[in-house]
């Protein structure tokens, strides 16, 4: 019986396309721009939606390599933690979507491979230098996305505003 991780998996799910309690996933939010405003910082200094959802694919591909390997390669300050638009607009919008949405079905089909005692099993952490159970890094890209959805939902609020002024 795998209770935690079935239910792991299936917040990972609601969260990206499901019916949510705070109203909106990732999908809904996504759907509601378009290229433009992918690659638009609302003002200067805070990320475009293109450089969130970099942002977030990088850390599941990360979350993935410690799954596998029990130690990840990525910290806060390497260069693919955030990158600028410059560099993501050449690989397109529907391109980087789709990286991030293959990136999410392939951590659920990771961890449905595993079963509940895994989550107590340890992998070394490169960023935060010491040991954790996996329970840490896979319940923290669930609060990880969560928190980026509402930053995007934010991002789309502002830059519609300032599009229809």
């Amino acid at each position: 019986m795998n209770t935690l991780i079935n239910h792991i998996v299936e917040q990972l799910i609601e969260v990206q396309n499901g019916k949510l309690w705070i109203g909106s996933n990732f999908n809904t939010k996504l759907n509601q721009i378009d290229e433009n405003l992918f690659f638009t910082r609302p003002i200067k200094g805070l990320h475009s939606i293109a450089e969130i959802i970099s942002h977030l694919t990088l850390w599941r591909q990360e979350t993935i390599l410690k799954i596998r390997t029990g130690k990840g390669s990525k910290t806060d300050d390497c260069e693919e933690n955030w990158l600028n638009n410059q560099r993501l607009e050449p690989m397109g919008w529907q391109n980087i979507i789709l990286k991030y949405n293959k990136t999410l079905t392939e951590l659920i089909n990771l961890l449905e491979s595993k079963s509940d005692t895994f989550l107590e099993e340890e992998y070394y952490d490169t960023d935060f230098k010491d040991y954790y159970k996996y329970s840490f890094v896979i319940n923290g890209m669930l609060h990880h996305d969560l928190y980026h959805l509402g930053q995007i939902g934010i991002i789309i609020k502002y830059l519609k505003e300032s599009y229809n002024q």
